[in-house]
């Protein structure tokens, strides 16, 4: 009976395990350009984190690695982990020329969950490993204004659930590496086709968030300083990832 038992508590693990929960922590890294040898060297130092590399499909050239932390503990993990391990080669350009002194130093962030900002966070966070793009929106607030623009997203998000549009989406505040005020919004997408699909009508009973939203509107321009939005693409050569976040799509994720 014990071995039974035993056998039984091991059967979940023979299971992928797609993330379930949204990172409390990301530490985002925004390089200019494009190149897979100015990736972290995560295999190197045995990293024990998802790191997802995007590279730009609008905007400047650009590439974006997001990293899914439990704690700041995990952060410094990491961070002792990549110390250990040789720098990379520095990138190249298509002639074999050095590109470092062509490329803007690398930015890295630190940001912390927002789940009241968040929209279907739940799903969004099970959508990464199958998504194909990601939508990110940046905003940056006036100090002292976070009460009025939390109000913003209230109503926007009361908006999107009475017409139950399917973009949900993840909120962090960066509490490191930028101005005070900036918020990241990431919207993984597992195809560019559901944008096509538009927004519905608001139905009728939600007519009065509605018009609270668009009397609000006006306010955005004095709350926010800076939106600005970018599209991504997921490149599995630019992540890092778990065998179990990459079993929600092998063919992707390890080209099985």
């Amino acid at each position: 009976m014990k071995k039974l038992l035993f056998a039984l508590t091991l059967i979940p693990a023979a299971f992928p395990q797609a993330p379930t929960a949204p990172p409390p922590i990301i530490q985002v890294t925004c390089q200019a350009g494009y190149s897979t040898a100015t990736a972290k060297p995560y295999a190197g130092a045995k990293a024990a984190v998802d790191a997802v590399g995007l590279s730009s499909a609008t905007g400047t050239p650009q590439t974006w690695t997001v990293e899914l932390h439990n704690n700041f503990a995990s952060i410094e993990d990491l961070d002792k982990a990549l110390s250990a391990t040789s720098a990379p080669p520095p990138a190249r350009d298509a002639f074999g020329q050095p590109m470092e002194d062509l490329l803007a130093p690398p930015r890295t962030m630190i940001a912390e969950y927002e789940p009241d900002w968040s929209y279907r966070p739940d799903e969004a966070i099970r959508l990464l490993p199958k998504a194909r793009y990601v939508d990110v929106t940046i905003h940056r607030i006036r100090v002292g204004l976070q009460g009025d623009f939390e109000e913003l997203v209230r109503l926007r998000k009361l908006t999107n659930e009475s017409v139950n549009l399917n973009r949900p989406e993840l909120a962090y505040r960066v509490v490191s590496g930028a101005p005070a005020g900036t918020y990241l919004v990431i919207a993984p997408l597992t195809t560019l086709r559901t944008m096509d699909d538009g927004v519905a009508d608001v139905p009728a009973f939600a007519a009065p968030v509605a018009d609270a939203r668009a009397k609000a509107a006006p306010k955005a321009a004095d709350i926010e300083m800076v939106r600005e939005h970018l599209l991504f693409r997921v490149d599995p050569r630019l992540s890092y990832v778990s065998n179990d976040f990459a079993a929600m799509d092998e063919t992707f994720w390890r080209g099985k």
